[in-house]
């Protein structure tokens, strides 16, 4: 029998206090700021709708080979290679390597915590790019004895999270690498910091550290390695006070303007962006999450509309964590209460025009928006999938209104960027199809043998035009969990990144964990979060009605109920459990060439350290999860990029264990004792050259 490691701290899931602190700032340590009493999934038992001829009639949806193109590019880079971590052994019951679907041919890892980046036998692996390695002309190369705002804002920015690689025209062997920078470790960042007194400079190079880094890498032809090109042309950081440009119904706004910004329709910097997107016309998309954390004095905020929203938002207290407000006074809300309806939103960014001015897309609402990858209706219309990763938040989706143009020339290009400006904003209702006492909370599967059902999307607000009664739309889009409140939605269990799957069409959300499920006071379950105190997550499939991305109904079924096999409350997909990997708290998601679902794990709280699986969505292997690696003592996989022949991942926040500073650092992770600890990205390949996993 297979024994799992033992429980690391007592913070939800695994992870650390300094986690939470400096990466959502404690979410999970306050109160759930939805606190409405709308309806919940499994109250109300829907008219019997057969899932499976939904979700298993065998019609494909053919997108766009742009669109599918999209679906699967990503991002890599070049360093100093390092050796691989031997492979642990196997997980119980899994087999021989290719006792596995196409493209998940590998041994899979071991649960465990070694400080490395641990891979299968049979694979190599090299850092591509670490935190402050220049990327633009003039910054100088990486010494943390002698950091400044100056050079880190031409340095590879902090906590790497969503990862993408485009391709680049013109140049033979180059890729474009995106990566988002969620937030800064200032305590494992400064030698000495004091977190009751950050210097100005401190503070101006966190801001430095946030945003985005657009990186030109070099392919080695043979093998799987990335060089960064420094100094290329195409070469940018985006950073917490870069100009932004707000676009879409609610620029302009009321609820938009600041003393600095009267017209509301400039915004300085993008915050926490977490996972994000490419979109078939060949932008990135990212998404601002846990934004509430860099404001402070929430609570010395007067008019009641805005502390209502505030609050609803969670943003709390008095000083901030970081005391930004100290040092620039559009944090401070007690002096500018509504720049924080400027954080929140989607950015879009066009990697290939490094002059070009990102945009905030107001349409596509504002919560914490954890990730957005479109997809193409058969007309061309982009729809956009999105979870606010909060608990007892909602899934929400967003159809434009206008079609793609084909084309690379100027006039496409500039229609193209007004794609995510006009259209309609939706919030999902579930339904379960199993009488309500068939889902107790325990995870035990209902009659039927899955937790399933229907559900609908509920327009929120089109233009300028809600369909929120008692809210203006412009109160739609700065307040959407206020409106989606109103209508009714679906309470989930903290969806995160969402990827629609680029072969079948089928939607993909990951649900982390909601450890209130089913306490006093809070939710309780239903059949589409159906274990109370859920500490391991689920992975839910949702298939639009008639294929049909701007579809009003769908149906949809949890796909994975994580957590330790050999327990009760655990489901792959029916495949046998004596043959999965053990996953819990599933974060990022993306899909390789061969349409296997990858799922990039938060928190894992079954005691091993966070890691990569790949999992089967179709056919005899389907719900087979395998894991491909692991990352290093405290930190979390983000971002993973999964092409024929790389896979590619940023390794967040290692070291981040309570308790670490700079000077006496939990992980030495990737250049040995005695160096600082750096997050970083990863690219692994197979040593004879193959194809990952056949």
């Amino acid at each position: 029998m297979r024994r799992m490691l033992p429980l690391i701290g007592s913070h939800p899931g695994g992870r650390s206090a300094m986690t939470c602190r400096y990466r959502c700032g404690d979410a999970c340590f306050h109160e759930a700021p939805n606190t409405s009493s709308n309806a919940y999934a499994g109250d109300v038992i829907a008219e019997a709708l057969s899932r499976r001829s939904v979700l298993r009639a065998g019609t494909v949806v053919t997108l766009t080979s742009a669109a599918g193109a999209a679906g699967l590019t990503n991002a890599q880079g070049a360093g100093a290679a390092v050796p691989a971590a031997s492979a642990a052994t196997p997980a119980a019951g899994s087999g021989h390597p290719g006792a596995a679907a196409r493209g998940l041919r590998f041994t899979p890892v071991a649960p465990n915590t070694t400080d490395a980046v641990t891979i299968p036998r049979g694979y190599e692996q090299q850092v591509v790019i670490r935190w402050g390695e220049p990327i633009l002309r003039g910054a100088p190369d990486f010494d943390p004895a002698r950091q400044s705002a100056r050079a880190q804002a031409g340095q590879f920015g902090y906590n790497n999270d969503f990862l993408t690689l485009l391709p680049l025209p013109g140049e033979r062997g180059h890729r474009l690498l995106v990566a988002n920078h969620e937030y800064t470790d200032e305590e494992l960042m400064f030698a000495g910091y004091d977190p009751e007194r950050p210097t100005r400079e401190q503070v101006e190079i966190a801001w430095a550290a946030h945003g985005m880094s657009v990186v030109v890498v070099a392919e080695e032809r043979r093998g799987g390695a990335l060089t960064p090109v420094r100094r290329h042309r195409l070469n940018r950081r985006i950073t917490a006070t870069t100009p932004f440009r707000l676009t879409g119904p609610a620029a302009g706004g009321k609820l938009l303007r600041t003393s600095a910004d009267p017209r509301g329709t400039e915004v300085l910097g993008t915050l926490n962006n977490c996972a994000g997107g490419t979109t078939p016309w060949g932008t990135v998309l990212s998404g601002e999450e846990n934004v509430n954390q860099y404001f402070g004095n929430a609570e010395r905020v007067t008019d009641p509309r805005t502390a209502a929203g505030l609050k609803r938002y969670g943003f709390a207290g008095g000083p901030s964590e970081r005391r930004w407000e100290e040092f620039d006074h559009r944090f401070d809300l007690a002096r500018e209460p509504q720049e924080a309806h400027r954080f929140g939103w989607v950015v879009e960014i066009d990697p290939h025009d490094p002059d070009s001015v990102p945009r905030k897309r107001t349409a596509l609402g504002r919560f914490k928006h954890e990730a957005a990858q479109p997809r193409l209706t058969r007309d061309g219309r982009p729809v956009v999938y999105m979870g606010d990763d909060e608990r007892f938040d909602y899934f929400y989706k967003f159809v434009s209104g206008r079609r793609m143009a084909r084309g690379s020339g100027r006039a496409a290009r500039e229609h193209n960027l007004t794609l995510l400006d006009h259209g309609a904003l939706y919030v999902a209702r579930l339904t379960g199809d199993s009488p309500r006492d068939q889902i107790d909370g325990s995870g035990t599967l209902p009659r039927d043998g899955e937790f399933d059902g229907s559900g609908e999307w509920i327009k929120l607000a089109e233009g300028d035009t809600s369909y929120v009664e008692g809210m203006t739309a412009e109160e739609v889009y700065v307040f959407t969990r206020l409106a989606a409140d109103k209508v009714g939605a679906t309470k989930m269990d903290r969806p995160e990144d969402v990827e629609p799957s680029p072969r079948t069409g089928r939607v993909y959300m990951a649900l982390t964990n909601n450890k209130d499920r089913g306490a006093a006071g809070k939710a309780g379950p239903d059949e589409a979060n159906p274990r109370n105190g859920n500490k391991h997550g689920h992975v839910l499939e949702l298939a639009e009605h008639r294929d049909d991305p701007a579809a009003r109904a769908f149906s949809w079924r949890l796909f994975l109920v994580c957590g330790d096999p050999e327990q009760p409350d655990t489901y792959f997909a029916g495949f046998p459990k004596e043959q999965v990997s053990p996953i819990s708290c599933p974060d990022n998601v993306a899909f390789d060439p061969h349409g296997n679902l990858w799922i990039s794990t938060d928190g894992n709280a079954l005691g091993s350290h966070d890691g990569l699986f790949g999992v089967a969505t179709q056919g005899r292997y389907e719900g087979q999860v395998r894991q491909f690696l692991t990352v290093p003592t405290g930190a979390e996989t983000c971002g993973p990029v999964v092409e024929e022949r790389r896979v590619l991942v940023c390794v967040q926040h290692p070291g981040e264990v309570d308790g670490a500073t700079f000077e006496r650092p939990a992980s030495t992770w990737p250049d040995g004792p005695g160096r600082v600890v750096r997050p970083a990205v990863v690219c692994v390949w197979r040593a004879d050259g193959g194809a990952i996993g056949v």
